[in-house]
């Protein structure tokens, strides 16, 4: 059955999948702390003890869609103090640029169905550096880059093993695993492998009572018996040593309590590693069992380890194991051979492994916040602080989903402008379940009655930018691009909800009424003076350029959905008329109106659109600082076909009339009623203005970096900008690389890096730009080069750079690994690719979490 095959069923087929989280420790939903500091609550160190609450968590791991039955990779090299069972990093305080996981694996394949998996994790033959890499990190400071393991040397004599995960599927419920040790080293080395499985514990909290056993079936065979899930089959070629305990808080040793087991999670590492006899189930029973492997590999080899995880029991589980791997992989290879035609070697190669991190970032998402506030019947309630504390006005939200995440160890959690751009991503491999994404957060389990969109389990009443809508909009076209016919439904679904969400924003986000949105965090982080989701110094109000942007993007998106569904239900009509008339009222604020003096965001003299602070006085004061914030009225841009256009004379008659009514406002936006007789262009910006936007984002000593467009301009390097405000000083200065500063975390930077979500919309909005100005409209690109170019051209340009990150250069370099020459040269590392959340303004090296393929995944909309 192919790939295709296997889409038109995916229910079956997405029963199982890689939806382990690689993070369960130190994450929200698993803190109970009177003072919420989640990281504390539950440490890595701590992880190997405790039964979690909410998820389970593991190294290349799978579990079934309810996470019930969970399945990963436990290592030992003989020299580290415990096992390896999950990925180390340090956590915000730890780390001198916040959280950040200290390990190399690499996502290598993935499909849909998930019927082939492959990934990569490098493990050192020496005793992991725990404590240097803690101790190392917390001795530098914001303005030092992070310590990472490959900088401890411990890779430099090739003395690891490269562990190369695989998963085939012969069945919905019959998968093949494969583990391929290689020892790079010139020195034999021993290993330990320890296949695991076990049951998610929710004897203590979720019904039924009756307890899942794993158990030995017969000769190298595990029995999982489940009460909800049934049975599974665990076949193991080979022999090796089967060890029991149960997924029971050890909570003698953390807690000096007594254990409600005779044997708790963390029994198998003091067996293996400390050798404690008591410390397993020699009656071989529990609820947590691994196959033990204890080998010698020789240098510069390698060995296999096969096992079979199987709904029925069957006969010679091995017979036909290569030739099934195989055949999945072949599966695999043609369903991304039809998506990759004309395309390099180097380039297939980046965008099958942006996918395979997309696909691999699926992860189980369980959490009921009323149940979570108040605790679990018969358990101690958890202090009055934390019932009363975070998320405590989310009591309805309910999540018991496969949910993609933004990055599976520092971003274990959905984001929601994040899950919007991974819809768009996927929609080109997987569009059922990226629509199914979208939809998710519109639920009502999820989405506030107010209306709000929750933003991540830090904090849901935080705001995220309003993307959602045209995520949409975007996977509708893809849809329709790809087979002719456009999902109605799916877009009706989303309209509905997304009515409810921008009421919300009007309601909430527009203090003053006057169509200027101020919107607090709105994703940007710390590209800001001040913190934007904190209060102003001195009482005062911050209009934002991008918050009101982001709002005239929403307006047109939504009425852009609203002419589609119109032309076949014309019942739309009059909601296309509402948010044309929130578009105009907008276009109006952006430009001059908004307070009595007349003072609007943008600045003629400057040709640039900036952030203003209103004090209380009333004063106005623009704080002209150069960044995405002035360049976002670019992406609300959206091109109407005459032909739709002409379906709709209700929406015609009343845009008519109104700018006989606000020619005012008519006066402030792009000519829809232009020249251009095929289609209609409505956009915030005039082509003057569009032209001055360009200028500065295309100028190379500002935004245009070789490697995409900058967060903010190159010229606050050498001249910082400042701003007094109550007597003190702030100053914002390009930093290409991670921040200086501790504002959110310290542990992203909008001051200087590229960032692919805002850099792709950016390009999505030129590219309509081009489809109504045509090829006669020519911009300057780069800025003072004397060189001109279509609008399409530069967005293409654009587009290469972005690609130029990942791809190798002349030299066979490629920018993302930076100056490290291992990285560079070695043919063990130089094809293993890590999608980073922002790369470096002037070198493209990539920086931040550096595993978030979430939206870096939008690559492959790019190549």
């Amino acid at each position: 059955m192919t790939e295709q095959e296997k889409l038109a069923s995916p229910e079956q087929w997405r029963v199982w999948g890689p939806y382990l989280s690689e993070r369960q420790w130190g994450t929200v939903r698993e803190d109970y702390s009177a003072d919420g500091n989640a990281w504390n609550f539950i440490s890595h160190d701590m992880a190997r003890s405790k039964a979690f609450r909410w998820g389970e968590e593991g190294i290349g791991g799978i579990s079934d869609q309810k996470q019930l039955l969970c399945f990963s990779l436990a290592l030992w090299n003989e020299k580290d103090p415990i096992l390896k069972e999950r990925f180390f990093g340090l956590t915000n305080s730890e780390g001198n640029h916040g959280e950040d996981v200290k390990e190399l694996y690499y996502f290598l394949d993935n499909v849909p169905s998930h019927s082939y998996m492959k990934m990569l994790y490098k493990y050192p033959q020496q005793a992991y550096p725990y404590q240097w890499l803690l101790d190392e990190n917390k001795r530098r400071g914001k303005n030092d880059p992070e310590f990472e393991l490959i900088d401890t040397g411990i890779f430099n004599e090739d003395k690891y093993f490269d562990a190369f995960i695989e998963y085939a599927k012969n069945a919905e419920e019959d998968i093949l695993i494969s583990y391929e040790i290689f020892n790079r080293g010139n020195e034999d080395a021993p290993i330990h492998v320890l296949p695991t499985i076990w049951f998610r514990n929710t004897l203590d909290w979720d019904q039924p009572k009756q307890k899942p056993i794993i158990s030995v079936a017969e000769h190298n065979t595990l029995l999982m018996e489940h009460p909800i899930l049934g049975n599974y089959y665990l076949y193991i070629d080979g022999e090796a040593d089967f060890l029991f305990t149960d997924n029971e808080t050890n909570n003698q040793k953390l807690y000096q309590a007594a254990n409600k087991s005779a044997h708790v999670k963390d029994g198998i590492n003091d067996f293996v590693v400390n050798g404690n006899a008591q410390a397993i189930n020699t009656q071989q029973i529990g609820t947590k069992a691994c196959a033990h492997f204890k080998t010698q590999v020789k240098a510069k080899s390698n060995i296999q380890i096969k096992l079979r995880l199987v709904r029925q029991k069957i006969n010679q589980p091995f017979s036909q194991f290569d030739e099934i791997l195989e055949t999945q992989k072949a599966n695999a290879d043609t369903f991304y051979a039809e998506k990759q035609k004309d395309k390099s070697e180097d380039e297939k190669l980046v965008q099958r492994q942006a996918w395979a991190g997309l696909l691999w970032s699926k992860q189980f998402y369980y959490l009921n916040i009323n149940t979570w506030l108040k605790g679990d019947a018969g358990e101690i309630p958890p202090p009055i602080q934390h019932q009363n504390g975070r998320n405590s006005d989310w009591q309805h939200l309910m999540a018991f989903d496969i949910i993609s995440m933004p990055d599976t160890w520092e971003y274990p959690w959905f984001a929601a402008w994040d899950l919007a751009f991974h819809g768009m991503a996927l929609a080109t491999i997987d569009l059922d379940f990226a629509k199914n994404q979208l939809l998710l957060l519109l639920e009502d389990r999820y989405m506030h009655p107010n209306g709000q969109l929750p933003a991540y389990e830090w904090n849901f009443s935080d705001v995220n930018p309003p993307v959602h809508a045209l995520a949409a909009w975007k996977i509708y076209q893809l849809e329709e691009k790809s087979s002719g016919k456009g999902d109605l439904y799916f877009l009706q679904k989303v309209f509905h909800k997304l009515t409810i969400n921008f009421t919300w924003w009007v309601n909430r986000k527009d203090k003053e009424g006057n169509n200027i949105f101020e919107g607090g965090f709105l994703g940007l982080d710390n590209i800001g003076i001040f913190d934007r989701s904190s209060p102003i110094p001195g009482n005062g109000t911050l209009e934002q350029a991008d918050g009101t942007s982001w709002m005239a993007m929403f307006s047109l998106n939504m009425m852009r959905i609203a002419i589609e569904l119109a032309c076949t239900s014309p019942a739309y009509e009059d909601m296309a008329i509402k948010f044309s008339n929130h578009y105009f009222y907008i276009a109006g604020a952006m430009a001059n109106m908004g307070h009595q003096n007349g003072l609007g965001l943008w600045d003629e003299d400057d040709g640039f659109y900036y952030d203003m602070i209103r004090l209380p006085n009333g004063e106005g004061n623009r704080l002209k600082l150069r960044s995405l914030v002035g360049l976002l009225p670019l992406i609300a841009v959206e091109v109407i076909e005459d032909k739709k256009w002409q379906k709709l004379p209700k929406l015609r008659n009343h845009m008519e009339w109104f700018i006989k009514q606000r020619p005012d406002l008519d006066a402030l936006v792009s000519n829809w009623q232009g020249e251009n007789d095929t289609t209609h262009l409505l956009s915030l910006l005039r082509g003057h203005r569009m032209k001055c936007l360009f200028h500065r984002m295309l100028d190379e000593s500002e935004f245009f970096s070789d490697y995409g467009i900058r967060s903010i301009s190159k010229i606050y390097g050498q001249n910082p900008f400042i701003y007094w405000l109550e007597g003190a000083e702030y100053q914002v200065k390009y930093t290409p690389a991670e921040s200086d500063s501790g504002m959110f975390g310290g542990n992203s930077n909008w001051r200087g890096p590229i960032w692919f979500p805002v850099n792709f919309l950016l390009i999505e909005a030129m590219n309509r730009f081009h489809d109504y100005y045509g090829d006669d409209f020519k911009i300057e690109m780069p800025t003072k080069s004397g060189k001109f170019c279509t609008i399409k051209e530069a967005a293409i340009e654009i587009s290469k750079r972005l690609n130029s990150i990942f791809l190798k250069d002349k030299n066979g370099r490629r920018a993302v690994f930076g100056d490290n020459e291992k990285l560079q040269t070695d043919e063990h590392f130089k094809d293993y690719l890590l999608f980073h959340e922002y790369f470096h303004g002037d070198q493209g090296k990539g920086l931040g979490a550096s595993h978030q393929t979430g939206w870096t995944a939008l690559i492959t909309l790019l190549t």
